[in-house]
């Protein structure tokens, strides 16, 4: 195979075309492939051959006939090609001279004689060889030919004198070329065709198809060049005009400059005064800018109040005061795409799905109707807060509810803000000042209806630069945003088209008037079952696309994500649940790049492999061998937990001592079941004088995580009744209830996130209070099927759930001393 370098013509003269007539064909012609050109009769070639079957063919011809074959590749990207890689039709040729480079290389220079068609392959080993036949063109000298030659030499020279490429030179010596075949193959050679287009020139047996192909490519080629020498001359027009323009503008500055007339700051004013015509502004906003664009007209365009009065336009003509999108109501398709984008959370579904209806409806049938308090109605409808802990879905809803409506989303993050004016912005009297980050998120959105979600507003703080949840009220009341005032722009902009959606981890710690203008959504984590199935339809081929991988190339087994979900994330959401899947698949990325797999299975023993040691226990609860210890049900910030209650004993006074980071309300009531069961020792078996002689000393293990609340009030009890009367506590049982002195159960809140943990942990038994009873409805069915749920009113009613008739009296424990 070889690589043309240059193309010239052999001089046009009868010897030559009566060789060619006598040229002898040996029996075996061996073929040379080329890339990327096509050889044409009468053409003096340079070639460069590297390739070794090439440089092979090239020392046994030198040495023979010196007459060799050049086709054309079908495919350039072919090392070595093989018959019916190359075409059929080629051109005969004589190597000239032969020069071997340092490299090993040959530099041969051959002359093409006659075009030639293989008859049949001989040998591919070691180069390829042919049987081929002369193929001369066919001429007719008729005027048809005439007439085409002519065409052809017309073009050819209008061509060379709109191209500076060619010499001027090449037009009159295409005049002087009287053999129309010797013209066909010297324009063919220089007109730049493509390679397809070459070989179909080199193919046509008729000399009067050749000129028809060629002519047609020239005319194209006179119409590209007749249009880039427009363009040119059009661009040159105008670079003219601008130079004049911009001298022109330079005099009249300078004439300006010498009258003292400011007209920089005019020409600004009055750029100013057509957007702010053509911007449609409500009547407040238009005359606040009217009146600082007449303050910005009479100053100096370098004094820095003029640069504040331009940020300040600038901000007034970019916000969409009337821009508005409009709201895709179709009810089935946001349907549609909240079950796409979100599996479970079906109470969540509805609730947002009531809400685009009513939204719609009052669209249709007026948004001013009655009903509302006071005789207005709200505007922009409920505030939706989404609670729940991390990783559960809380941002992609928003994300959902603006895809399903056709509005732009925009988010803003609460987390830390602890400055007012980050909510109503800064008054223009400081250097620097910005509006609010509401009102940057509304331009950034570029309508004045997005979907707004206001993320960790359980976050907010407040010190001596102001409350932000407080500036927060104005925006998240239905019934004021309508002419929200931010500080910087002091004018009324309407927030009443914009649904308002906040998210939180906790509730607690939202104030209580911003939490009353809001209607609370709880997302309280997902079973297993919910998880594998998120899995399966969301994460893993987000995290399969993300990697670079094919989904034909991995598959998960669900035993393989099951023990992800156990071993090796401990969460209510599925966010560290989807960095595992992603650090598996980058795993199976390493083996399918380094050793050639096609396909990778993961399976847990490849999990356990890829990810190395188990990171928690799945969450088990550990067996309780000795007394003084319950299992608790806690809420975090993370969702459900379980919680051990460790109670000990030792010689003293009858004090009890409290660690493990517990809150006020915790630590009472602790003392209240130390008190419980000091009342209760005779039903329990203990001797009274057992109390008077020993203190306890109470524990909640991680002792660097806050805790508080009554909650854990029935597992407290239950430790100290182990602790004194000598009997475990059963380890598959979990707990939860506030208790009283007299010995009721309280009802606790976050029973479904509790519920959810003890499944996890692989409870078998929960003791709940009796007027919690109403919050089952809200738990999973699976799961309540598969734990015994045991509601108490009184505490009497938990001991022999927990304590069991069947476990056997233990001697109690010594007391240390």
């Amino acid at each position: 195979m070889s690589t043309p370098k240059a193309f010239r013509m052999a001089p046009e003269t009868e010897e030559r075309s009566r060789e060619n007539e006598s040229l002898t064909l040996p029996a075996e012609l061996p073929i040379l492939p080329l890339r990327n050109t096509v050889a044409f009769p009468f053409t003096i070639l340079p070639l460069s051959i590297g390739i070794p079957r090439s440089v092979r063919l090239i020392e046994e011809a030198r040495q023979g006939e010196r007459l060799i074959g050049l086709v054309a590749m079908k495919d350039p990207q072919i090392e070595e090609p093989m018959p019916g890689q190359v075409h059929e039709v080629g051109t005969i040729a004589r190597i000239e001279r032969v020069v071997q480079t340092a490299e090993g290389h040959f530099s041969v220079i051959v002359q093409c004689l006659e075009r030639f068609r293989i008859a049949y392959w001989t040998a591919d080993q070691p180069y390829l060889k042919a049987r081929v036949d002369l193929a001369a063109d066919r001429l007719e000298e008729d005027l048809e030919t005439d007439a085409l030659q002519r065409s052809l030499v017309d073009l050819a020279r209008e061509v060379v004198a709109l191209s500076p490429n060619y010499p001027k030179e090449a037009a009159d010596f295409l005049a002087q070329v009287k053999n129309p075949r010797y013209l066909a193959y010297l324009v063919a050679n220089y007109a730049g065709l493509p390679m397809e287009k070459a070989q179909e020139v080199l193919a046509a047996d008729e000399l009067k198809q050749k000129l028809r192909l060629l002519i047609a490519h020239l005319a194209r080629e006179k119409e590209v060049l007749s249009l880039g020498q427009k363009i040119q001359s059009d661009a040159r027009e105008e670079m003219e005009k601008a130079q004049r323009d911009y001298f022109l503008r330079q005099q009249l500055k300078a004439i300006q400059k010498e009258l003292g007339e400011a007209d920089d700051s005019r020409s600004e004013a009055d750029e100013y005064a057509e957007k702010i015509a053509a911007a449609g502004l409500p009547e407040e906003a238009r005359k606040e800018a009217e009146r600082e664009l007449k303050r910005l007209r009479g100053m100096s365009p370098h004094s820095p109040e003029s640069s504040m009065i331009r940020t300040y336009l600038d901000w007034i003509l970019e916000l969409p005061w009337k821009k508005l999108s409009e709201d895709r109501t179709d009810i089935g398709h946001a349907r549609r795409v909240l079950d796409e984008d979100h599996y479970g959370l079906q109470e969540i579904k509805e609730r947002i799905l009531e809400a685009l209806a009513v939204r719609k409806l009052r669209a249709e049938r007026g948004a001013g109707a009655e009903g509302a308090p006071g005789g207005e109605a709200e505007p922009g409808g409920a505030i939706l807060c989404f609670v729940g802990p991390p990783g559960v879905g809380k941002t992609s809803l928003g994300k959902s509810i603006a895809r399903a409506l056709g509005r732009s989303f925009t988010r803003m993050s609460l987390g830390g803000v602890r400055d007012e004016a980050e909510i109503r912005g800064h008054r223009r009297t400081y250097i620097g000042a910005m509006p609010g980050r509401i009102l940057q998120a509304i331009r950034r959105a570029g309508t004045r209806n997005p979907v707004f979600m206001l993320d960790e507003v359980d976050k907010i703080g407040q010190d001596w630069r102001g409350d932000p949840a407080s500036a927060l009220l104005e925006v998240l009341d239905p019934a004021q945003n309508r002419a929200f005032r931010d500080h910087y722009l002091d004018v009324d902009f309407d927030l009443s088209e914009v649904i308002f959606i906040t998210t939180a981890n906790q509730l607690e710690t939202i104030p209580a008037p911003l939490r009353d203008r809001m209607e609370v959504l709880a997302l309280d984590g997902y079973t297993e079952a919910e998880k594998l199935e998120i899995a399966r339809r969301h994460l893993i081929p987000r995290q399969v696309k993300a990697n670079g991988l094919r989904e034909e190339e991995l598959t998960f087994t669900d035993d393989a994500v099951r023990k992800i979900i156990r071993d090796y994330t401990r969460e209510a959401g599925v966010r560290a649940l989807e960095r595992a899947l992603g650090a598996v698949c980058r795993k199976c990325a390493v083996r399918i790049v380094e050793q050639q797999w096609s396909h990778v299975l993961v399976t847990p023993e490849l999990v356990r492999e890829v990810l190395r040691k188990e990171a928690y226990e799945a969450e088990r609860s550990e067996p309780i061998e000795i007394p003084g210890i319950a299992t608790g049900l806690a809420v975090t910030s993370f969702g459900g937990d379980i919680l051990f209650i460790e109670a000990t004993r030792m010689k003293g006074k009858g004090t009890l001592t409290l660690t493990g980071h517990l809150g006020e309300v915790m630590r009472e009531s602790a003392q209240i079941a130390h008190s419980y069961v000091r009342s209760k020792a005779e039903v329990l078996g203990v001797d009274p004088a057992v109390f008077e002689a020993s203190d306890v000393h109470l524990h909640v293990p991680a002792g660097a995580v806050p805790k508080d609340g009554p909650s854990a009030g029935v597992a407290m009890v239950l430790a100290m009744a182990s602790l004194f009367s000598g009997r475990t506590v059963r380890g598959d049982v979990g707990m939860t209830g506030e208790v009283t002195l007299r010995g009721r159960v309280l009802p606790v809140g976050g029973i479904k996130m509790k519920l959810l943990a003890a499944h996890r942990a692989g409870l078998a038994t929960v003791i709940l209070p009796r007027r919690n009873e109403k919050d089952l409805e809200d738990v999973p069915r699976e799961v309540r099927d598969a734990l015994r749920l045991v509601l108490v009113e009184r505490i009497e009613e938990a001991l022999p759930v927990a304590l069991g008739t069947e476990n056997r009296r233990q001697p109690a424990l010594p007391l240390v001393g």
